[in-house]
């Protein structure tokens, strides 16, 4: 934990702490941009079925009462509020993301909802690649629409293969990048005439225009397997759901 000790406040008024982020300067400053809208196009976008996508993760999770937990890229802190409830009274969850203005709005939501549970919740800027937790630290890691996103995935899956404690389960949910050309082009075909299309409604286009592209530089399900068992997690196992448009990687230390 001594590492964590070496984040400085960000200000005086402060709900998280901060550690430099060293990653893709416009990816960063992209999720900064649509954090003041990103939970209701998530609604919008999904028609209210990432909530389901996202409880699914935390129960790959096998977090339980008492765990300390990781919620990486936590965004807003969807999955981190759901860790909460699982490990609730006498555990703890740290929510990590590398946008300042995403925190904020989940320190907003946690005051907001002010459910008890809630309380066991920190938040800390910083970098999933370099995170700033002792080896061995946590029960275990969920990560919701992160890894596509950073700018090394072997780093990132090393850094929670570093942290988790031996035994136990990383979650990672994301867009599937599926090897059936019929899913793609139903993916793409979605993203192309709804989500962009909504999201112009917000101003957000360009902002969105980008996940056709960031899928297809993406892992497919099996890639992410055979990296996860690279990187030393003992067995990793991919997930379609939705019929192939979301996945989820399950992998135990």
């Amino acid at each position: 934990m001594a590492s964590l000790q070496l984040c400085l406040p960000f200000s005086s008024t402060s709900r998280f702490r901060y550690q430099p982020v060293r990653c893709a300067n416009e990816r960063q400053a992209l999720f900064n941009r649509i954090a003041p809208v990103y939970d209701n196009l998530n609604d919008v976008l999904s028609m209210g079925q990432h909530r389901i996508w996202k409880r699914m993760a935390v129960a790959w999770s096998g977090a339980k009462i008492g765990d300390n937990v990781l919620d990486l890229c936590c965004g807003s802190g969807d999955l981190a509020f759901l860790l909460s409830e699982k490990v609730w009274p006498t555990g703890k969850v740290t929510g990590l993301d590398f946008s300042e203005d995403q925190l904020s709005m989940a320190s907003s939501r946690q005051d907001l909802l002010s459910k008890v549970c809630y309380r066991n919740i920190e938040w800390v800027e910083g970098d999933a690649l370099d995170l700033p937790f002792s080896d061995c630290f946590f029960h275990g890691i969920t990560m919701g629409y992160g890894l596509r996103n950073v700018v090394d995935r072997r780093k990132a899956l090393q850094e929670m293969f570093r942290v988790l404690k031996p035994g136990s389960r990383i979650s990672v949910l994301d867009f599937n990048k599926s090897t059936k050309p019929i899913t793609a082009t139903i993916q793409e075909w979605m993203i192309n005439n709804v989500v962009v299309p909504v999201a112009s409604g917000y101003g957000l286009a360009k902002e969105y225009e980008y996940l056709n592209s960031s899928i297809e530089e993406f892992l497919t399900g099996k890639e992410q397997e055979k990296l996860a068992l690279e990187v030393g997690f003992s067995t990793a196992k991919h997930y379609e759901i939705t019929g192939g448009l979301m996945g989820n990687l399950v992998a135990t230390r």
